[in-house]
């Protein structure tokens, strides 16, 4: 009985901490992440130990980031604070024009998908998140909310990252 008892204890823990990790798809705040950072043409995750500045963004119903446009230099470390205003979810991904175009319709074919890249925050009503990003390439880049409907109704924003100087 004792062994019996043992099993089941360790399929409830199981089955707690595999429930838990998915559903952080959408949820609250920033999540610890274990996979290895993957370069991006925007850039890569950043490690909390290189932030060297902090960037608050708000977010809300009227579909709007404020601010909407970003200037950093290239190799900047960047912790972004991300302010929910509104009433309903919305989220902060980073990427290309082309990249958030794509999946922005992949967001529109399926609502309820979930996805959680390091290059994005989901942050529910009255509530904050973050991440942490190096912008260790120039260019222009985008920012949106990919729920369905918010980036068509305008939620964007535009990243400057720019060379540095010598």
């Amino acid at each position: 009985m004792n062994k019996m008892n043992n099993i089941y204890r360790i399929f409830l823990v199981s089955l707690v901490v595999g429930v838990s990790t998915c559903a952080q798809a959408h949820g609250e705040g920033v999540h610890a992440r274990t996979v290895s950072p993957e370069q991006k043409d925007w850039g890569i995750a950043g490690d909390e130990l290189s932030v060297k500045r902090t960037v608050t963004l708000s977010m809300d119903d009227n579909m709007r980031f404020t601010p909407s446009l970003l200037s950093f230099k290239q190799g900047e470390t960047v912790r972004f604070v991300i302010r929910n205003k509104g009433k309903m979810l919305h989220e902060l991904v980073i990427g290309t024009r082309k990249e958030l175009d794509q999946h922005a319709a992949m967001m529109l074919k399926f609502p309820t998908m979930e996805h959680d890249e390091p290059y994005m925050a989901h942050v529910a009503s009255g509530k904050t998140g973050g991440l942490v990003w190096t912008f260790n390439r120039t260019g222009e880049f985008d920012f949106a909310c990919l729920i369905a409907g918010h980036y068509q109704a305008g939620m964007v924003g535009k990243i400057r990252v720019t060379a540095v100087v010598p």
